[in-house]
């Protein structure tokens, strides 16, 4: 049925998801989810949202949601938009904060939807090359630009920029918007909504899919300027008035305010991390510094694709790119010890043979 297609469609070269296999007994460390459960309080929540309200509409301005993303990062209520998941509200800054006559920048190794947004929403961009290392030099962003996004800690490498870094980006691009994509700060990083308050045209978005254990509900938020954030519903008003539903605004609600869990499980994943990256090194990986809940490892004798299917016969499934400059890398998600026990072990066996 192509031939229905608009031109638009026809262009695309749509995002691939991490594999999903349903494989009995599988050691899952593919698509960087949090080996941890939710918040009790979350679930909790969840389960008492669901009841006879559900028919009627959820809060469209998902209003508590807001408070307790506000209050947990100090900033108001104005200053937070949420949507179905930080990629929803990505596909909404694309539209309506980065499609100006520049192009914009990211890097050439980075979160791959960002090219498919530019396809889809018709944004021209430029890619500016990591360095030697794998890390983004902010005076390469120094340049003319129609808006600029990044994630901090990077993705796939995990690799972290320091707040003062972010600082001299916002400063270098004061007539564009710089957005930090922060699904991974809660590993490793410090966040970027420190400078709300300072810097109009800094976008933060942040996700519940990763530190909060939440990637099956789908719920992301931005954190910015009043303006960004109401050209951000100005959108999200023309397409979706009614996004988030019922459970998922109690369910995240819930997660926002509950900090103890969140520092408990956080922290276990972050010395899991911290664990499994010397466990490699002393296999002879190259382990890129990580801040995220996976790392990025190459090993000089042995080609990642073929580590990655011998990993599969043993039922332990990491992503490996086939992309330019890291086609030797693994992305390995930090699941829990045993898991990483599991998959050291078994690198071990596969490296003897």
């Amino acid at each position: 049925m192509s031939r229905f297609w608009s031109a638009v469609v026809h262009g695309l070269t749509p995002y691939v998801p991490g594999e999903q296999p349903k494989i009995a007994d599988l050691i899952k460390l593919n698509t960087n989810e949090n080996p941890y459960p939710p918040s009790p309080k979350a679930m909790a929540a969840m389960a008492a949202a669901v009841n006879e309200a559900l028919r009627l509409y959820p809060d469209p301005n998902a209003d508590a949601l807001k408070g307790a993303i506000a209050g947990f990062h100090g900033l108001k209520a104005a200053q937070v938009f949420v949507g179905n998941g930080s990629d929803e509200v990505l596909a909404f800054v694309f539209q309506g904060l980065l499609k100006h006559e520049r192009p914009i920048l990211f890097p050439d190794i980075t979160y791959s939807f960002y090219p498919v947004y530019c396809g889809l929403y018709g944004v021209a961009f430029t890619k500016v090359p990591l360095d030697p290392a794998f890390r983004i030099r902010v005076a390469d962003y120094a340049q003319p630009n129609g808006g600029v996004i990044l994630p901090n800690p990077n993705a796939p490498t995990g690799c972290l920029l320091p707040l003062a870094d972010i600082e001299t980006l916002l400063r270098a691009n004061a007539g564009s918007v710089v957005v930090v994509d922060e699904a991974y700060i809660d590993f490793g990083g410090e966040s970027a909504a420190a400078l709300v308050d300072r810097y109009p045209n800094l976008l933060v978005v942040q996700t519940l899919s990763k530190s909060r254990s939440l990637a099956g509900m789908r719920v992301g938020y931005a954190l910015g300027h009043p303006e960004l954030i109401e050209g951000l519903e100005r959108i999200k008003n023309s397409f979706n008035s009614y996004p988030l539903d019922r459970v998922a605004q109690a369910g995240a609600t819930a997660a926002m305010e509950d900090r103890e869990y969140f520092d408990r499980t956080r922290g276990a994943v972050i010395a899991s991390r911290e664990r499994l990256a010397a466990q490699l090194a002393t296999l002879g990986f190259e382990v890129l510094p990580s801040a995220a809940n996976f790392v990025f490892a190459r090993h000089p004798g042995h080609d990642a694709a073929q580590l990655a299917a011998a990993l599969r016969e043993r039922k332990i499934i990491v992503r490996h790119f086939k992309s330019a400059r890291i086609e030797q890398f693994l992305r390995i998600t930090i699941g829990t010890d045993e898991q990483c026990g599991a998959l050291v072990t078994a690198l071990r066996d596969i490296l003897k043979g």
